[in-house]
């Protein structure tokens, strides 16, 4: 079996910016493209940046037993892994990473079991996270305060994962996530 490296975090604490970086400097890990039922935001691609799927579509898919993991996000807005997505990057040879949410990120560890290392990424506190989703400028009040109640959840299940990485300095966040990755595929 492959290794399984899960990255997760609330939104806006850098784990896609984190994952991406490891993508770049390990080529053995292949990024797992998650489904989802929400809209494309600006420049994202189906197929690249996730499975964007219909409602009916991702409810039959559920049905089918098709997810290693999925789950409502936000209210209305689904998020899922798929095993045929698991299969595809394991058939070219590589390990998997993820960039998901806390709860897929139990769901995953949980699967993958010791052949997984869940990582979580930390903000130093809320108010860094809410300048970091300001500046997306993806957000409207009423959803940035969504992100912040389920930011301040979120964070309550950081004991429950492996490991911790303290994103208050990019670099920094990008060398120890490098070299925990490392240490965990060796």
């Amino acid at each position: 079996m492959r290794k399984a490296i899960i990255f997760t975090a609330p939104s806006g604490s850098g784990k896609t910016t984190l994952v991406k970086h490891l993508l770049d400097h390990i080529p053995s890990l292949a990024f797992s493209i998650s489904a989802t039922t929400r809209k494309p935001r600006n420049q994202e691609v189906n197929g690249k940046d996730y499975y964007f799927l219909s409602f009916s579509d991702f409810q039959s898919k559920i049905e089918r037993d098709e997810f290693i993991e999925w789950e409502e996000v936000y209210n209305g807005s689904f998020y899922g892994t798929l095993k045929e997505e698991i299969d595809r990057i394991w058939a070219l040879g590589k390990d998997v990473i993820f960039d998901v949410e806390v709860h897929g990120a139990l769901n995953l560890k949980k699967y993958f079991e010791d052949d997984a290392l869940a990582v979580f990424v930390k903000v130093p506190d809320l108010s860094t996270l809410q300048e970091r989703l300001q500046k997306r400028d993806t957000e409207t009040v009423d959803t940035l305060e969504k992100r912040l109640q389920k930011a301040k959840y979120e964070m309550t299940f950081e004991k429950r994962l492996d490991v911790t990485v303290l994103n208050d300095d990019l670099q920094k966040a990008k060398d120890m996530s490098l070299q925990i990755v490392k240490d965990f595929l060796a």
